[in-house]
């Protein structure tokens, strides 16, 4: 039988273990944990056979994390936190999961396994059945601004995936708003080469990625049905996702670019003022001035979301609207998210560890 979150979680310190430190999300977890006031890093749980010593795969850890990894022993975790960080790969997460749930465990997972609320939608994206449907219902998505109330106190949070989140904060307020919308958004979005993780491959090899720029899984992308589910739940409304991902020679960053198109006119500064209304009072969301377009480098290493927007209007009668949105793929697009929804989760300051 599942268990009741531990109360302790909420005492001055939170005691947290990490699954899949030595990826690039798990480096970004440690440094911001490392820094956080309220946490204790516990327990560093590996899925390789030799177990390293965290510091000897990012040297920049020595002298401040020299911990040894330990095995994903569930009972051991159990024992040393209250809560876990899933930074593992897809189709991985679904087979802790259910057992650090019966455990006691808060479980924040920054894989694909719990964004999807149909199990359907699920296997015909990922290529196998979800072995951990049942839970998909208690699954909050972890995008504050959207789901600030819900994952308060919440047992089992599904982080967003890094493109979703740059487009969905670039559309949420349009699809939100009385305006007719039509029922369609365009995304056009640029990556950096960690986006593909740390394990090699191919298309990020640095001869074939350096000085080009190349689209990639267009129409079948993993993160589409993530972005229509999203916004059809929070549009009240059947919102279909035109996604196009490029791979850009960058470390880190994406840039998303998002058409929606009303139908009627519109306004610019109306919107503006929209945008600026809808994310008052939202830490990591900063709207730029009208026509003020965002880069990549203005949220690097930082948990922010840019957004600027530009609007037009056609013969029609509708008004085009574009909206570009920055963010650091590594932080707000995973690792810094994930602390975020943590902080909402247990109580924190939202911004602890991150600023």
């Amino acid at each position: 039988m599942e268990q009741s979150p531990r109360s302790d979680t909420r005492g001055a310190k939170a005691r947290v273990a990490l699954f899949g430190v030595t990826g690039y999300t798990g480096l970004e977890l440690i440094e911001i944990l490392l820094r956080h006031p309220s946490v204790e890093l516990t327990y560093l749980a590996s899925r390789r056979e030799e177990l390293p010593v965290v510091s000897d795969i990012f040297p920049r850890l020595r002298g401040r994390c020299d911990a040894r990894t330990a095995p994903i022993d569930l009972d051991a975790v159990a024992e040393a936190a209250d809560v876990a960080l899933l930074a593992l790969p897809h189709l991985v997460s679904k087979q802790h999961v259910p057992e650090l749930l019966e455990r006691g465990l808060t479980v924040l997972d920054l894989s694909a396994d719990y964004r999807l609320k149909d199990a359907s939608v699920y296997e015909r994206y990922y290529g196998e059945p979800h072995t951990d449907a049942g839970n998909l219902a208690q699954a909050v998505y972890g995008l504050p601004e959207l789901y600030g109330d819900e994952l308060r106190g919440a047992r089992l949070v599904a982080v967003p995936g890094c493109y979703p989140t740059a487009a969905i904060l670039a559309a949420a307020p349009l699809v939100c708003s009385d305006w007719p919308v039509v029922e369609e958004v365009t995304v056009d979005a640029k990556t950096g080469v960690s986006g593909g993780g740390r394990s090699p491959k191919l298309a990020f090899h640095f001869p074939e990625a350096n000085e080009s720029v190349k689209p990639y899984n267009v129409g079948i992308h993993r993160h589409q049905p993530e972005m229509e589910a999203v916004l059809s739940d929070v549009g009240d409304r059947t919102v279909a996702v035109d996604f196009v991902p490029h791979l850009v020679p960058m470390d880190r960053g994406i840039l998303a670019t998002v058409y929606v198109h009303l139908d009627e006119e519109v306004g610019e500064a109306d919107i503006q003022a929209r945008f600026e209304k809808f994310y008052a009072g939202q830490p990591f969301v900063r709207v730029r001035p009208l026509g003020d377009c965002p880069a990549t480098k203005d949220v690097a290493y930082t948990n922010y979301c840019d957004i600027g927007l530009k609007a037009l209007w056609s013969r029609d009668g509708r008004t085009k609207v574009t909206v570009m949105s920055a963010i650091d793929n590594l932080l707000k697009g995973a690792s810094g998210q994930a602390v975020e929804d943590m902080n909402l989760v247990l109580g924190f300051p939202r911004t602890a560890g991150l600023v």
